[in-house]
């Protein structure tokens, strides 16, 4: 026999059964169960659920916050090089590293580490894949353009003109290879031409001759109508004001 029970502004399923004891169980979706003996009065029911009433709120609160840190974290997705992983994050007693498979981002870490430091160890290790990815194409792009960077980092994103410095955002370990290499020689082209004029425009043209067609999702039309190149200093602000035929390429 099953029937409810309001307990202040909570729904109480009640099912008696052949059981010699009361049992209580609160669902992970909020829903609150009583299991009590055959021969178990209305008003024992009632009185036992009221003295065990902060217990069921604070299992309730507890289970939904379990609940939605399992969703935020075991089934977010995260992006390397264009792709898109689902990550599974597995507790274990070592030291935290990261795998990829052929659809997973698979992180090892250790039991109750907090999503906060979760995320820090995925950025840290974006930022040293594309740490990695970088010098080759520097290298080339170099030796293309007739450049020398003096001094790179993976932190931001801007070139220093007089210093010879570039600087790219870690973000791009989560953009298409292409997306990387345009932005490589958006940097490079600055070192011969710091400012966005008709030179800069002519030095894109001429070391991506194509840019029209491949690098199109980077590039933003003017009020006049005039293309701009964003710089990637500039995509944090830009972003919020793009439309989503953009939005997947900036940073």
């Amino acid at each position: 026999m099953i029937r409810t029970i309001q307990l202040n502004d909570i729904v109480v399923e009640v099912t008696m059964k052949k059981i010699k004891s009361i049992r209580l169980k609160v669902y992970p979706n909020g829903q609150v169960k009583i299991y009590v003996p055959l021969h178990a009065h209305q008003e024992t029911i009632h009185t036992f659920l009221m003295s065990k009433l902060a217990w069921i709120q604070q299992a309730q609160k507890q289970l939904q916050q379990r609940e939605t840190l399992h969703h935020q974290v075991n089934y977010k997705y995260c992006h390397v090089w264009g792709k898109r992983y689902l990550l599974n994050v597995i507790e274990h007693n070592a030291h935290p590293r990261i795998t990829l498979t052929h659809n997973e981002m698979l992180l090892h870490v250790r039991t109750k580490t907090s999503p906060e430091l979760q995320q820090a160890i995925i950025d840290e290790w974006l930022r040293m894949d594309l740490k990695m990815a970088l010098p080759p194409l520097i290298e080339k792009w170099q030796a293309i353009m007739g450049v020398q960077v003096q001094k790179m980092k993976t932190r931001w994103g801007s070139c220093n003109y007089t210093r010879g410095n570039v600087r790219f955002n870690s973000e791009l370990a989560k953009k298409s290879p292409e997306c990387l290499e345009y932005v490589v020689v958006h940097e490079l082209a600055h070192l011969l031409e710091p400012s966005h004029n008709s030179n800069f425009h002519r030095f894109m043209d001429q070391f991506l001759p194509n840019g029209e067609v491949e690098v199109s999702r980077y590039v933003y039309q003017s009020s006049k109508g005039g293309r701009i190149y964003c710089p990637l200093e500039h995509h944090a602000r830009i972003i919020r004001n793009a439309t989503p035929r953009f939005a997947q390429c900036v940073f």
